[in-house]
């Protein structure tokens, strides 16, 4: 199966049911806004190491969490009970996506959130399609995560934790309050033991696809993000 090369000069990318079986679809292109949140809108994302060409994935099965299905463990309770950590959105992106790209992970010698990346989406930040989960213990940064909201669609991208189950902290507050808001789904893009035991469960590509159309995957304004409440 081909793998496309995009060029920079024109904003497309073949259909996500072109990819080869590990869920690459393209290489090169760009990492403009414009290009960021069409590939979103068609379950795309960029995953790729600093010495290579931006890579495109649209892997099959996805890993996603439907809202009314989030697990909270007998473990995690104490920490919600006592109000161990306070969750605040969008006051540390920056910090946030730094701190992900800096966590070590099991299997990776180098970070995929590239200089290139983090600049990609702290615009998205900025222009208000891009938005961080902060976890603070007292006035610590301890945790949290990122990702790209459209539609009634979240698309996590990473998170990190430097204090016990601080991401997990993070992940369950933000369900919570997209549940609220009336968000569909969450995508969780690969899977992991970590997501899986919080109700994370794989979806075939083609019903994803579905699912984005109908909640249509359109770019939300600024506006329609708002500090602490969704």
């Amino acid at each position: 199966m081909p793998v496309y090369w995009l060029p920079e000069d024109e904003l497309r990318f073949p259909h996500p049911s072109e990819s080869s079986p590990d869920g690459l679809l393209a290489v090169g292109g760009d990492l403009s806004p414009e290009r960021l949140l069409l590939a979103y809108s068609w379950g795309i994302f960029p995953w790729y190491s600093a010495d290579d060409p931006i890579l495109w994935w649209s892997p099959d099965p996805r890993f996603v969490l439907f809202p009314n299905d989030l697990k909270v463990s007998k473990s995690m309770r104490p920490y919600f009970n006592q109000q161990k950590y306070r969750v605040t959105y969008d006051t540390s992106f920056s910090e946030v996506i730094k701190a992900c790209s800096a966590i070590p992970r099991d299997g990776q010698v180098s970070t995929w959130i590239t200089p290139e990346m983090i600049e990609a989406y702290e615009l998205l930040h900025k222009q208000g399609y891009a938005h961080s989960v902060e976890v603070w213990q007292e006035d610590v940064l301890v945790g949290g995560l990122y990702g790209i909201a459209m539609g009634k669609v979240f698309f996590g991208e990473s998170m990190f934790a430097k204090a016990t189950n601080a991401s997990k902290f993070g992940f369950i507050t933000l369900v919570r309050d997209l549940k609220a808001e009336g968000y569909q789904l969450v995508d969780c893009q690969q899977e992991t033991r970590h997501l899986a035991s919080m109700g994370a469960q794989r979806m075939e590509r083609s019903d994803f696809l579905g699912w984005l159309k109908k909640n249509r995957t359109l770019p939300l304004s600024a506006g329609n993000w708002k500090e602490g409440v969704f």
